[in-house]
């Protein structure tokens, strides 16, 4: 794995429990994609070996956000990369923490 990113979609809600649904929606989305990923209270993680492909998720997270109701969206992301050799993953970095 070449790249990582910690995605964090805000999107404009009314209420707490409308912003649950969108982030829920986005997660879905997220899940969808294929690669591994691991949700955690305020952001999602993904893994690839393509920055690019990473960056096309980003966007449609907002996309997805923004059709499941939110008018705007804010997105915040952390991104790993190293074109040659691989990054630490998800495992690697909290899997002795998980229980």
């Amino acid at each position: 794995m070449k790249a990582n990113a910690a995605i964090q979609i805000l999107p404009a809600a009314p209420s707490d429990r409308e912003t649950v649904r969108i982030v829920d929606e986005v997660i879905a989305y997220i899940r969808s994609t294929g690669l591994h990923c691991f949700v955690g209270p305020s952001e999602t993680c993904v893994e690839g070996e393509d920055l690019h492909q990473l960056m096309e998720i980003v966007e449609n997270c907002m996309r997805v956000a923004n059709r499941a109701g939110s008018e705007k969206v804010s997105a915040y992301v952390k991104l790993v990369y190293k074109p040659e050799g691989s990054v630490l993953g998800i495992d690697e970095k909290v899997g002795k923490h998980r229980q």
